[in-house]
């Protein structure tokens, strides 16, 4: 199991990546391409386990999966609008995730120190 959530990351990302990348290209497997590879980071996202009980890592926690429901927010847009409004809902959530990429990490030294 411990082995099994970072790949299944790894493997959402890599496939989050090409899907938005080639659904400019108006390539009709995209959507479905990211949205699964969304899906897989919010699974991934989900199971991990947090390493404290501190409130601001429990409200990190949250935004982190608020985040990764966005992503796969985005799948949706993809499939229903016509315009551009999944980049914005994608850009929304890379903020959420990549603040709570950095946070994180530095909130579990701090309680680990203390």
């Amino acid at each position: 199991m411990k082995q099994l959530i970072p790949a299944l990351f790894v493997v959402g990302a890599i496939m989050a990546l090409a899907g938005a990348a080639v659904f400019i290209t108006g390539w009709t497997y995209a959507p479905y391409i990211y949205t699964v590879g969304a899906g897989f980071i919010a699974l991934a996202q989900v199971n991990t386990p947090v390493k404290g009980k501190s409130k601001i890592l429990k409200r990190l926690r949250i935004q982190q999966i608020f985040g990764a429901l966005a992503l796969i927010l985005t799948g949706a847009f993809m499939f229903t609008t016509r315009g551009n409004e999944w980049i914005a809902c994608l850009t929304i959530a890379a903020i959420l995730e990549l603040y709570t990429a950095f946070r994180i990490p530095q909130e579990e030294e701090k309680e680990k120190a203390n």
